[in-house]
């Protein structure tokens, strides 16, 4: 099962989560996550401060020290929530020197498409982010670069764990063929473990990291994301 760990998210300290924010933090998180299974890293680029940023001198630090520790592919965030305005968003991107392997773009967010114009112009491959409870699965399925990214990232915001394998069924038909790309299922805080383990069953790549959940099955608080990867490679298919 191709397992992507996702390093740290929007995380901050007052989560109490322990999610690595700088460089050498995020750098010995992802050795540690590989070491234990996981095939590929996602990570939010972080400030000094702790601010996520889409600055090429905030990215480019921050995938160095990665690939000083680890040789699978590595992808950042594109979010809205970095950088709100779309044209701003667009120009950081097209000044990145030091270039990931993939970056996520949802497509629900103003000026998608155009961020993952600007990725494939670059070489990048795109992660196409398709929330639940948002139109961009009627998005993607109308996109003409829908053909030409890396994959789905189909992402359940559902988080309660009663319901959450339901809407990652429902996710996954509304997402019908997605241009017949591979897709990636994972769910977050609450629906992280049942839609994990749905993925398992249905054969499809899924992720965990602290960006999702906090706790392991039974629980009890993740000490750290190589943690998760364990536990996640333990659940999967049941």
């Amino acid at each position: 099962m191709e397992l992507q760990v996702c390093l740290n998210g929007r995380r901050g300290g007052a989560d109490g989560a322990g999610a690595p924010l700088s460089p050498a933090a995020l750098a010995d998180s992802a050795a540690e996550a590989v070491t234990a299974g996981a095939t590929e890293i996602h990570v939010h680029p972080r400030t000094p401060c702790g601010r996520e940023s889409l600055s090429p001198r905030v990215v480019g630090p921050t995938l160095d020290a990665l690939r000083a520790r680890v040789r699978v592919p590595i992808g950042v965030t594109t979010g809205a929530w970095a950088v709100p305005d779309p044209a701003l968003r667009l120009k950081r991107v097209g000044t990145w020197s030091v270039l990931p392997d993939f970056a996520s773009v949802n497509w629900h967010e103003p000026g998608a498409e155009d961020v993952a114009e600007q990725l494939l112009v670059m070489g990048i491959g795109v992660e196409a982010g398709i929330w639940s409870g948002t139109d961009g699965a009627a998005r993607f399925a109308a996109s003409p670069l829908g053909p030409r990214v890396l994959r789905v990232l189909a992402e359940v915001t559902d988080p309660d764990p009663a319901t959450a394998e339901d809407s990652g069924r429902s996710l996954l038909i509304e997402l019908g063929t997605a241009h017949g790309r591979p897709v990636l299922l994972h769910g977050e805080e609450g629906g992280t473990w049942p839609v994990l383990r749905l993925a398992g069953r249905l054969g499809l790549a899924t992720r965990i990291g602290l960006e999702d959940t906090l706790l392991l099955p039974d629980g009890e608080r993740a000490l750290s994301n190589a943690e998760l990867v364990r536990e996640a490679l333990l659940q999967r298919g049941r």
